[in-house]
């Protein structure tokens, strides 16, 4: 292992078996399914145990900056990240028309193949390119037309990478760190808002389309309220996706064998490849919940009972390679692998489960197929460059930064 990032293994494609993973995460000797940590967060491993934590109706979104929000005045409406409930219940009900496997066929499928064509010939033009950088311009472009940010001025990626920068601050006025971090903050918002989300908000008054800034508009939300709505949805349908399409282009490079599969592979083939590769490298592998009620989870030897008000880690990364879910070999790539315990996704636990499983999941999947199908098909692609990884510990994310690619 060099700086942090592992060698290749690949279950059922290579010679060999281990552990395939290209991020290594945080280590721990705690193998309970549900253990309790000095802070006394409760931490849940166990696949089951975390399934169960995130579908429970006794448990509600914690982490991620809810605490923020929380401070926001009780008439301010929620985004849909921060709320639980009949309230976002209701919401997800009215916003899944924009997420069913056939509005993305018939309405993004298409799209996702014009952007794809524009970023990969900007390789072919210049022979050589950061693949975050092609990856998030696509991933932008994508997720606003789902969102409505179609009449931004220029600049966009550059704003959003303000805004979603690579080193997070920590926010607060007891240092001048702190302050800065506010303050830098607020004029991202103000960046965003000025040039995307306000000539958004006024084109779609005059022109009401099918898309979310339309169904904001028609909730009666406010200009604010809109704001944040498309910044979360930004978040969830811009930066992971761009970290996914990262890790598994580099999974690709550098296993021959998964690479000759991919490109052999049908579409649901090609799906199954990277669905297994989300599996063992979640982009958010922490997910945070409180209990607002005892929760009793199945424990190693006997029921865990989780009380009220506490805190629960859901540990994504470990869950997802729990070999009493995933089957043997739970650190190898096993394209197509069974999944025990209703698994609502072939990439487990990797996009959520639950009433916040993300709703962009099918969309997410998609475009990186779209991208990547198209990249390895052209001649010579190669990696240029091995990739930086930095972590994020907070949500157990990475951010994959060097991976040059260029053409032989």
């Amino acid at each position: 292992m060099v700086n942090g990032i592992r060698g290749r293994e690949t279950c059922g494609v290579s010679d060999h078996r281990g552990d395939a993973r290209k991020i290594e995460r945080p280590s721990t000797q705690d193998t309970c399914p549900v253990s309790r940590a000095a802070d006394g967060t409760w931490q849940v491993r166990g696949y089951a145990q975390a399934r169960a934590v995130l579908r429970s109706d006794v448990t509600v979104q914690a982490g991620l900056g809810i605490e923020t929000v929380e401070k926001l005045p009780a008439r301010v409406r929620r985004p849909v990240l921060y709320r639980d409930g009949p309230e976002h219940r209701e919401d997800r009900r009215q916003t899944a028309k924009f997420f069913t496997p056939r509005r993305v066929d018939e309405r993004y499928r298409g799209l996702m193949g014009e952007v794809a064509d524009r970023q990969l010939a900007k390789l072919r033009v210049a022979g050589e390119a950061q693949l975050s950088e092609l990856s998030f311009a696509m991933a932008i472009e994508v997720a606003s037309a789902v969102i409505g940010l179609t009449s931004s001025r220029p600049g966009i990626r550059l704003r959003l990478e303000r805004f979603f920068p690579e080193k997070f601050g920590k926010p607060g006025l007891t240092s001048a760190s702190g302050i800065y971090w506010l303050v830098r903050q607020n004029v991202n918002w103000l960046r965003v808002y000025l040039a995307d989300v306000r000539p958004a908000i006024r084109d779609h008054r005059r022109d009401p389309r099918d898309d979310l800034i339309s169904h904001l508009i028609s909730e009666g939300c406010t200009a604010a309220e809109i704001l944040g709505e498309c910044l979360t949805f930004a978040a969830a349908g811009m930066v992971t996706t761009r970290e996914f399409m990262c890790v598994a282009a580099w999974h690709l490079f550098t296993d021959d064998a998964l690479l000759e599969r991919y490109r052999a592979a049908d579409e649901p083939g090609r799906l199954a490849v990277l669905h297994e590769i989300l599996r063992l490298e979640p982009v958010v592998a922490r997910l945070r919940r409180r209990t607002t009620a005892a929760l009793d989870l199945p424990g190693a030897e006997e029921p865990v009972t989780v009380p009220p008000g506490a805190l629960v880690d859901v540990l994504v990364d470990a869950a997802n390679t729990d070999p009493r879910a995933v089957g043997a070999e739970p650190l190898s790539v096993c394209p197509g692998r069974a999944i025990d315990g209703g698994a609502t996704s072939a990439a487990a636990l990797s996009f959520g489960d639950g009433p916040h499983r993300c709703p962009g999941a099918g969309i997410a999947i998609l475009e990186t197929d779209v991208f990547l199908s198209r990249l390895f098909a052209m001649e010579g692609v190669r990696m240029a460059a091995a990739p930086r990884v930095s972590f994020n510990n907070d949500i157990g994310g990475y951010e994959i930064r060097g991976l040059r690619i260029s053409l032989a």
